[in-house]
């Protein structure tokens, strides 16, 4: 009989704290202001919250930027820094007047440490002027699908009119064409990168996507962004065998944390 009455208290105890684990997983309320979650092989959406929604890019503009570049430049090729391209706020690498950059190791900066000079830099040798590789960019966007976004600079800092503006399906959208190309594919996997100038001035790199660095189960790859008006946002991806599954979000209190439950709770994978 004390077998019996044990074994019933084992098992209303493990009851409970399932019922309770599924609570709290229900209970999760993601914070970010708009979102989505798709497999883009079989292009299936997992979850979508406002992703029509307009809203600012901040840095995730730089995929784009890196699409564009892809684009038009080869990767092997030298590019010269400008006056101007030394006058972007941070984050920058500091690049100086005169140097010399291969596109790729300009690439990687963009890419990990979200280098707003360097954007500026590949922009101006992609377009001849910074302003036309905007307009570059913008056409691009348009012949994609991504209709409802438009880019003011090549970096994602703010304008003084405030005139750029994305969506979550535009960014997957844009996302999913970047993927296209196995540079941008390799780079996002970084933690660290360490690149040279012609002269030989050496630039220590270290990712801003901090997933890479928490150990999860499985890394999820991309692009940050931040400023104050735009709040926290991320677009990237993780693969699950063999499809590839993009997630793009912005404007979230809890960046990390809204990441990790919708891929946990959408698509089965153990984060």
């Amino acid at each position: 009989m004390r077998v019996f009455h044990k074994a019933r208290l084992y098992f209303t105890l493990i009851v409970f704290l399932t019922i309770s684990a599924g609570q709290s997983i229900a209970a999760y309320n993601v914070s970010c202001r708009s979102a989505i979650f798709s497999n883009s092989t079989k292009k299936v959406r997992y979850y979508g919250k406002r992703v029509h929604e307009r809203v600012i890019p901040a840095s995730t503009t730089k995929v784009m930027t890196a699409l564009v570049v892809l684009e038009n430049l080869s990767l092997d090729s030298w590019v010269s820094v400008s006056h101007n391209a030394t006058l972007p706020q941070p984050s920058k690498i500091h690049v100086r007047q005169g140097e010399k950059y291969k596109v790729r190791d300009l690439l990687y900066a963009v890419l990990l440490s979200s280098a707003n000079d360097a954007s500026v830099v590949l922009a101006e040798a992609a377009a001849g002027s910074h302003w036309e590789f905007v307009t570059m960019m913008n056409n691009k966007a348009k012949k994609i699908g991504a209709k409802h976004t438009r880019f003011a600079n090549a970096h994602g800092l703010p304008t003084k009119k405030n005139d750029q503006y994305t969506t979550a399906y535009d960014m997957y959208l844009i996302f999913r064409e970047a993927l296209k190309y196995p540079f941008f594919r390799e780079a996002i996997k970084h933690r660290y990168k360490t690149i040279h100038s012609k002269d030989g001035r050496q630039v220590g790199l270290k990712s801003h996507n901090k997933i890479l660095f928490k150990g999860w189960r499985k890394n999820v790859y991309g692009k940050t962004g931040y400023t104050h008006s735009a709040g926290a946002c991320f677009v990237g991806t993780i693969d699950k065998g063999k499809e590839t599954l993009i997630i793009a979000v912005f404007k979230c209190k809890n960046r990390w944390d809204d990441i990790k439950h919708i891929i946990s709770q959408y698509a089965g994978i153990r984060l």
